[in-house]
């Protein structure tokens, strides 16, 4: 039995069918269509990565606390697809023209940095069974380019979590998104504000 993070909920998928099919198939298409993480660089889905950190429900986020949230890599080829498609200016998308630009080589669209980071928050930070999207991001920064060859590791920390005061069945966290590249230097900073169901009550 494997299981499955995914955005609907927590599914547990069996070799020869799923007791959530809807999710299943959500799953699978995210996984081997999705035209953004193809060109993004992700080969294969390897979301049998379950959010490993108890986090569950609001009551989880605690104040304060960090979390590793996993780390990617990323290629010369993926940088030009994914910019090919969503960003194509020269020191994205052609070698030659970036090696004589501003960064001196080739670089990763911003976007194609959000992208990854976003997955692996997906699958190692925001719970399934109670995450209610985000309402955005504040402070979003790349402070230092991403180039091909580089690892990049990701580290949220809760600095805002606090109950909804018109929805009562959910709550507020706000964390502090970083990810970094191989030597270590911030390659993208911001917040995000996500809404979190609140654990149900057993006794209702």
């Amino acid at each position: 039995m494997w299981l499955f993070v995914g955005f609907g909920g927590l599914c547990r998928l069996r070799k020869h069918g799923s007791n959530c099919p809807r999710l299943a198939g959500k799953l699978k298409y995210f996984c081997d269509s999705s035209v953004i993480y193809k060109l993004a660089g992700h080969r294969g889905c390897d979301t049998a990565r379950v959010n490993d950190h108890g986090l569950s429900y609001f009551e989880d986020y605690l104040l304060g606390a960090t979390y590793e949230c996993g780390s990617v890599s990323i290629d010369q080829a993926s940088i030009i697809a994914f910019a090919k498609e969503f960003d194509p200016q020269p020191f994205h998308v052609d070698p030659a023209a970036a090696a004589a630009g501003p960064y001196g080589g080739l670089i990763a669209s911003g976007w194609h940095t959000s992208v990854l980071v976003m997955r692996l928050l997906v699958e190692n930070y925001l719970a399934a069974e109670s995450s209610l999207g985000s309402a955005g991001l504040d402070e979003l920064r790349w402070p230092h380019p991403v180039r091909p060859g580089d690892t990049l590791r990701v580290r949220a920390t809760v600095v805002e979590s606090r109950r909804s005061v018109s929805k009562p069945d959910r709550g507020i966290v706000k964390t502090v998104v970083e990810a970094t590249n191989t030597d270590g230097a911030t390659v993208m900073r911001a917040a995000a504000i996500n809404f979190m169901l609140v654990r149900p009550d057993p006794g209702a």
